[in-house]
């Protein structure tokens, strides 16, 4: 069965093993992502760590793709976990799934692609795993207050799509990513919380 864990050291071993296989939560900055987290993690893993838990913004300024800094909004990441294997197991990591939000519960800043974005490791897809995470995922956002949550996809995303709608998402329409992101072009999807 799969759950959400906090991401926390026992679990760390197996999050460093998928980098170093080449998967990255970021799917605009990949590889070279996953290798700016690893060396973080080996400079400091505790301050890596508590940066997955911060609803209160603390971690300082976000870079974009263009490299714009721009100001952290207030979020949480949970990775992943098949409860089949113990903590520390690197079959038991699955993939990685964040929630951020505006600090005055407002829309979000227009350079955020959406309140939830996750990934799953190359070898661990197709088998429902994403579709399970948004679910308790969205759960935790109905528990920090949130009405409704948007979700973004690149056009081609098939099963990015198939996941939003197992959930209850509904296609907004397309939009531009923006300048941050070339001005690719995107679908916004939208999942109401109120009363599910």
């Amino acid at each position: 069965m799969l759950t959400l864990v906090r991401p926390t050291a026992a679990h760390l071993d197996a999050y460093c093993a998928a980098l170093r296989r080449g998967w990255s939560a970021d799917n605009v900055r990949g590889a070279a992502a996953a290798g700016e987290e690893l060396e973080r993690i080996a400079d400091n893993a505790e301050a890596f760590l508590a940066l997955m838990d911060d609803p209160l913004a603390l971690g300082g300024p976000v870079t974009l793709p263009d490299g714009r800094q721009v100001e952290r909004l207030p979020g949480l990441r949970r990775w992943m976990w098949d409860d089949a294997h113990p903590p520390g197991d690197e079959a038991g990591f699955v993939g990685a799934i964040g929630l951020r939000w505006a600090k005055d519960g407002g829309p979000l800043p227009p350079h955020v692609l959406g309140h939830i974005g996750y990934a799953v490791v190359p070898w661990q897809r197709r088998r429902g795993h994403a579709t399970r995470a948004l679910a308790l995922m969205l759960a935790i956002a109905r528990e920090r207050g949130l009405a409704m949550v948007e979700i973004t996809t690149d056009p081609d995303n098939e099963a990015s799509q198939r996941v939003i709608t197992a959930n209850g998402g509904v296609l907004v329409g397309p939009f531009d990513k923006g300048a941050a992101y070339g001005h690719a072009p995107g679908l916004r999807w939208r999942i109401e919380l109120d009363g599910r």
